[in-house]
């Protein structure tokens, strides 16, 4: 585990965490916005009661700080606290600050991935379509036991709630869509969840874009660094973003688009990885870099006036992105979107802007409470007998799609580049 950050970036400045974590006044207002604080109704599990934690953690006043660990972990990182709290106190980056400071061991299968994702994303590629391979044959399934008595249980979780794995990866995918022609007039950014997991957003973003905005290119990026980031693996973090930055750097001053919120939202957030006097050089162009950087919805809710109708089957609704929503502010864009494709077969969700519980591998790890929120989440759906589901994050399209084969069956998840690419092939072909 490495060192915590110390400092961050706040909508009152640059502060230390100390500082950071006493701009709340312990109002409450954060707490009905708050899912896990709504699923459990206990203060620890609300984010006044997590700030408080970390407040006496910090100042030496509790007795075991390791007692704080539960309050922490159950935590979505969601960002909806700051959304509602006057003060914006960004409670995700302080309960990641705290676990940090914790110097709780990493797991030794997530330093291995992370390693991977920095020294060899090529054998990590290769280790996954092994795993796929096993997926769809079936002998995934008899794994499971064995995967619980070494003790891996969150990923025997994860065989058992994924059903949907690739044949072939994203980067695959794209030397197809590359052949036909590359432009100057965007860089796609590869996220992991559509390069590893979801090759069909990535497919559908290249050709969406293409249509909305002519040839773009890829950035042949790295791994952004957020799975590095939440685990505690810093340097990690730091090095791909030092490499992303670089690549971006020498690739001209066109937009980066990405296609997973979570990832976006952190590659906007790079400037916080290097505030420390070691990292003067690297700050400047963090910000550079973010200032490029754009979520696929930005782009599409830009673009409005030339998306077709006519992808609509059935009732058609939108759940927010935790990260697109709190983490970068869109909320009106992918809305404008789906309504512009969908026309009257649009409706809106009850409470849209709550979590669905996906959080990366907090649905594997917490599996009661991310099922809890999940639970609300499909019954919302349902209440408008939505037929898709549109998200932009591969978390929410994960925990959706398990949420709706296990309670509403009669409706599917998609990323919103899915929905459009659709429409956009109905009206002017492949």
């Amino acid at each position: 585990m490495t060192e915590p950050l110390g400092r961050l970036l706040t909508d009152l400045g640059e502060r230390a965490v100390y500082d950071a974590v006493s701009q709340c006044s312990r109002c409450g207002y954060c707490e009905q916005a708050c899912p896990t604080y709504a699923a459990t109704g206990r203060e620890s599990y609300s984010p006044r009661g997590r700030n408080q934690l970390i407040r006496l953690m910090i100042e030496g006043k509790l007795d075991d700080p390791k007692a704080v660990d539960e309050a922490l972990s159950t935590c979505l990182l969601c960002g909806a606290c700051r959304t509602a709290c006057y003060a914006k106190v960004s409670v995700p980056d302080l309960v990641l600050e705290a676990r940090r400071a914790l110097r709780v061991e990493t797991h030794w299968l997530v330093k291995r991935v992370t390693r991977m994702l920095v020294e060899s994303p090529a054998s990590l590629a290769v280790l996954l379509k092994i795993g796929y391979l096993l997926k769809r044959s079936g002998l995934s399934r008899l794994g499971r036991p064995l995967l619980r008595t070494v003790g891996l249980p969150a990923l025997a979780a994860m065989d058992e709630g994924v059903a949907e794995v690739p044949s072939r990866l994203l980067d695959e995918e794209l030397e197809g869509l590359r052949a036909e022609g590359e432009g100057n007039n965007w860089n796609y950014f590869a996220p992991c969840g559509p390069r590893y997991l979801f090759p069909r957003v990535g497919v559908a973003t290249w050709k969406a874009l293409t249509k909305l905005k002519g040839l773009g290119r890829h950035a042949d990026n790295s791994c952004c660094g957020l799975f590095s980031y939440n685990y505690g693996e810093l340097a990690d973090a730091r090095a791909l973003a030092k490499r992303n930055i670089e690549k971006a750097e020498s690739a001209g001053d066109e937009p980066i688009i990405g296609d997973c919120s979570s990832c976006v939202a952190f590659l906007k957030s790079y400037p916080q990885l290097f505030l420390m006097p070691s990292d003067a050089e690297w700050r400047p162009r963090a910000e550079r870099f973010a200032a490029r950087v754009k979520d696929v919805v930005e782009v599409y809710g830009e673009a409005v006036k030339d998306l077709p109708l006519g992808a609509a089957e059935g009732t058609v609704t939108y759940h927010d992105s935790c990260r697109a929503l709190h983490g970068q502010g869109l909320q009106d864009q992918p809305r404008r979107t789906a309504k512009a494709v969908a026309g009257q077969s649009y409706r809106e969700m009850p409470d849209a802007d709550i979590c669905c519980g996906g959080a990366g591998a907090f649905s594997f790890v917490h599996e009661g409470l991310s099922d809890e929120v999940l639970r609300r989440k499909v019954g919302n759906a349902a209440s408008v007998q939505s037929s898709t589901i549109l998200t932009s994050s591969t978390s929410c399209l994960i925990q959706l799609a398990r949420g709706l084969r296990k309670y509403y069956p009669d409706a599917k998840v998609l990323h919103l580049s899915e929905f459009v690419a659709r429409s956009l092939e109905e009206r002017h072909g492949p």
